[in-house]
């Protein structure tokens, strides 16, 4: 019964995206791509809309029929993965930019950039999106009953995994690849699939719509890649122990300062296992 969100997400998500993407193809959302062809964006509006549709059938069941549907851990991973939808969405619709198809982007790439703005006294919306998120992660890992130190552990992976996805998705389809990866070691390495259940509702349609981000039919936005991010981070401190967490966070922070310092993609370029990896299921 606890696959049954992931299920019916799942087929929410495949039901809907057709719909979505001509919607915002048709109503002129779209963003140029790294091979400046524009596609409908941002596609991650699929993952929460699969997710609250979901919900009616879910919830009339588990109300109804008196049935256990839901992880008790839900509410929390709810209400960080719509909170964090809805930072990438603005980022998405409001950043310095982001208007037009052919327009330039904004320049205030990377927490530094944000900081500086900041610093000007300029809210730029990542900025926005980088203290939202940890006010948010804050909140719903209160609800864990974690001691303080692990309340603050789980926090720190939670925001910097969320900030991680938004570092790699530059290429179609190596956000989702991450999260399925990450999603297979874990679940792998622990032998749970209690957090994947936990997490169905929203990982469902994220697979969907990573698929047609694979495939350079459409393009995640911060919607979708922030909210891969936090997918992961609930999944890690989901699964990891204490010293597990700690590990990720240390191979979080490396990633944020060599993705604020460095290329990602020129790394992923020049490596060639991570190379044929990347470019694995995207068009030729």
């Amino acid at each position: 019964m606890h696959a049954l969100p992931f299920l019916l997400a799942l087929l929410s998500g495949a039901i809907l995206a057709p719909a979505v993407l001509r919607t915002l193809g048709e109503g002129g959302h779209t963003q140029p791509n790294y091979r400046d062809r524009p596609l409908p964006f941002p596609f991650g509006v699929l993952i929460v809309a699969a997710a609250l549709i979901a919900l009616i059938p879910l919830v009339l069941l588990g109300r109804l029929a008196g049935s256990e549907v839901f992880h008790p851990e839900v509410l929390p991973i709810a209400l960080y993965a719509l909170g964090i939808a809805t930072l990438g969405l603005i980022d998405d619709t409001l950043a310095e930019g982001r208007v037009s198809v052919t327009g330039p982007r904004s320049t205030r790439r990377g927490w530094r950039g944000h900081g500086r703005a900041a610093l000007r006294g300029e809210l730029s919306t990542g900025t926005l999106k980088a203290a939202g998120s940890l006010g948010l992660a804050l909140f719903a890992m209160s609800f864990e009953g974690l001691s303080k130190p692990r309340w603050l552990l789980a926090v720190g992976v939670l925001v910097l995994a969320t900030n991680a996805f938004n570092l790699l998705d530059l290429r179609p389809g190596r956000a989702i690849k991450a999260f399925v990866l990450l999603g297979a070691g874990l679940t792998l390495g622990s032998l749970d699939l209690r957090p994947l259940w936990s997490l169905g509702l929203f990982a469902a349609p994220a697979l969907v719509a990573g698929l047609y981000d694979l495939r350079e039919r459409a393009m995640l936005g911060d919607t979708g890649a922030n909210m891969l991010g936090a997918l992961a981070g609930l999944w890690l401190v989901l699964t990891l122990s204490g010293t597990g967490q700690l590990i990720a966070l240390a191979v979080l922070v490396a990633i944020t300062l060599y993705g604020e310092l460095r290329s990602i993609s020129a790394l992923v370029e020049r490596t060639p296992g991570l190379r044929a990896l990347d470019s694995w299921g995207r068009p030729s």
